[in-house]
């Protein structure tokens, strides 16, 4: 029987590398391949304006000391400017959405009516492309005919129009905000699929005790739902690090919101730097691979804490 069942097993376990071959193959081109060439490229002095001529600098475009003074993406300013701006963005504009996306989680899950209308409502911004989002944001925060600064005038909030995408006190804060609007619905969603599949013994013996909601929260909801939320989490964290189109289109080249991507972008394709682009891409490859790599020993290493 033993002999059989490790048979079985093994057949299972052909057949599920045949069902992954071509999904393997398919990644290797499509992923794998570009990475590749793009570490090599940031390994070299490779150029726009001629990339069939280049040579190997081995990792002279990350840090190199030369003349007395270190030169390279790990020892450019602005570089680590950005990487402050991405860790920044990453941290308050995720912590905001799992806020909202739970409170808006929470709500869905009562009975009310119209609640099916409510939901299709909220993932409205969630279903508009990012771009078509940024840009619609960036006429509602423009200082002269914006919408926004109209509305906090009409209200006196506000004394004179304000610059939201240009000014530097400003800027990152109106990203976050677009971000926030933009992906909140996601963490809600995810947030109300967890909701959705608690078990209600635990709230009906609440009740019947007459335990504070509140507590009942704290105690019960959010430790079972937990799980989910640091789903949400890391997927909107790894999202977040990388993030290019809405600080692009909102503020363009700015150092005040320049993200990682957009410095990668800016050496890359404004600069025609490939080595150098390339060479901001892999250190921000490496970052969010290291980011998913703890996640999922961590992940690994509780489940089987847990088991």
């Amino acid at each position: 029987m033993p002999r059989r069942q490790g048979r079985v097993s093994r057949q299972r376990v052909r057949a599920a590398w045949l069902f992954l071959i071509p999904m393997l193959v398919v990644l290797a081109g499509v992923a794998g391949w570009p990475l590749l060439r793009t570490i090599w490229f940031s390994l070299t002095d490779a150029s726009f304006s001629d990339l069939s001529s280049y040579h190997f600098i081995g990792l002279e475009n990350y840090l190199v000391y030369d003349d007395g003074a270190w030169y390279g993406v790990l020892a450019d300013p602005v570089w680590w400017h950005a990487v402050w701006n991405t860790v920044f963005f990453t941290v308050v504009s995720v912590s905001l959405e799992t806020v909202f996306g739970l409170v808006i989680a929470l709500t869905l899950n009562m009975q009310f009516r119209g609640r099916g209308w409510v939901r299709a409502a909220t993932l409205v911004p969630w279903a508009i492309p990012t771009i078509v989002s940024a840009k619609m944001w960036g006429w509602m925060l423009h200082d002269q005919f914006g919408i926004i600064n109209h509305l906090l005038l009409g209200m006196g909030v506000i004394d004179a129009p304000l610059n939201w995408t240009a000014n530097p006190d400003l800027s990152m804060w109106a990203v976050i905000m677009v971000d926030v609007w933009k992906t909140t619905p996601f963490m809600a969603l995810l947030a109300l699929a967890a909701l959705q599949m608690l078990p209600s013994d635990c709230y009906e013996a609440a009740k019947v005790d007459g335990i504070n909601p509140v507590r009942v929260f704290f105690r019960v909801t959010l430790p079972l739902i937990t799980p989910a939320l640091m789903v949400a989490i890391i997927f909107r964290v790894l999202d977040a690090l990388r993030v290019f189109d809405v600080i692009y289109v909102l503020t363009s080249n700015s150092e005040d919101t320049m993200s990682m991507s957009v410095y990668a972008r800016q050496q890359l394709v404004q600069f025609q730097d490939v080595g150098y682009g390339s060479a901001a891409s892999t250190v921000l490859f490496l970052i969010i691979a290291l980011l998913s790599i703890t996640y999922l020993y961590l992940g690994r290493k509780q489940i089987g804490g847990d088991a």
